[in-house]
């Protein structure tokens, strides 16, 4: 046997060894972190949601951010918070947690939301306030805009809305990549982003420690597993196409907003925040001191009360 051909048996091992290290991975991911909600079949895609609070009240829907799932609203204290006097229903977005993301369609934010009017058709939910977190707002903003589904109102939280040059979001896309992607994300994705993700976090919760909730609760696990992954990576993708394709509709928006964004956002900068302030007809802005990308976490409260301007529980 040559030695290229002994390099080359060595390197297929390798291959092999980790794409079994990573399925094992997932498999034991999955085994210690359970569904924690109910499932719905929606257009040939099965959604994992939760729902608290009170069926008869006025409702939120909540649209999580890129890379995380429905335990980040809940260990936020928001889950918890709005429902006191609502209905609150929080999916994980497709390719998250454990909603699925078929190959089939591209999941844009337009996209998205017309899964999500569809499943919320089916849950029997109208004219809820909807509220998005990081990417979660872009999924927030095209549903308001559907002709077809109305919303009370939007609460958009630490959002990009405007196309800006951003390296960091297009090297992130790799594993989305067909073929030399799928290869990524059950070989070497995996570990480098268990790397990465210490600092990552430290920006994300910036200038903020991270909370002792999140560090101790939080699935991480779930977040390397290959399929979720690449949900990740689309998405990092599909970011700055999206946000340029929906800045041209902000103005068609009817119902009145309310933009909050930590000032201190090492992520997405508040400039953000202000520009789409100013290009909405019905929003109020909220900027918070001494807040990251997070800011989730940072003002509960504050957010909680930002929906409660735009959908009464005594209604």
């Amino acid at each position: 046997m040559s030695t290229t051909e002994t390099v080359l048996l060595i390197i297929l091992a390798v291959l092999v060894v980790l794409i079994l290290g990573n399925i094992a991975f997932q498999v034991a991911a999955e085994r210690k972190n359970p569904p924690i909600g109910d499932f719905i079949e929606c257009d040939g895609v099965r959604l994992h949601y939760v729902e608290r609070g009170d069926a008869g009240a006025p409702c939120v829907v909540l649209f999580h951010g890129n890379g995380t799932m429905i335990q980040d609203l809940i260990l936020s204290g928001l889950v918890d918070r709005l429902a006191h006097n609502y209905r609150v229903i929080c999916f994980d977005r497709p390719g998250f947690g454990y909603s699925a993301r078929p190959r089939t369609r591209i999941w844009t934010p337009t996209t998205q939301a017309s899964l999500f009017a569809q499943a919320l058709d089916q849950l029997g939910v109208r004219n809820p306030v909807v509220l998005g977190h990081s990417w979660g707002t872009l999924v927030a903003i095209a549903l308001a805009l559907r002709s077809g589904y109305a919303v009370s109102g939007l609460v958009l939280v630490s959002g990009y809305y405007f196309p800006t040059s951003r390296m960091d979001f297009w090297l992130m896309s790799g594993p989305a990549l067909p073929l030399f992607g799928d290869l990524m994300r059950y070989t070497i994705s995996p570990i480098i982003s268990w790397a990465i993700m210490p600092k990552l976090m430290r920006t994300l919760f910036a200038p903020r420690a991270i909370p002792p909730e999140f560090k101790n609760e939080f699935p991480i696990s779930l977040t390397l597993r290959p399929k979720q992954l690449r949900a990740a990576a689309e998405e990092s993708a599909f970011l700055i196409p999206a946000a340029a394709q929906l800045q041209r509709q902000y103005r068609d928006i009817q119902c009145p907003v309310r933009i909050v964004h930590g000032k201190d956002d090492r992520l997405i900068e508040a400039s953000q925040s202000r520009r789409l302030h100013e290009a909405l007809t019905r929003s109020l802005l909220q900027l918070v001191e001494n807040a990251g990308h997070m800011v989730t976490y940072a003002d509960p409260p504050g957010i909680a009360d930002a929906v409660a301007t735009l959908g009464s529980p005594h209604q």
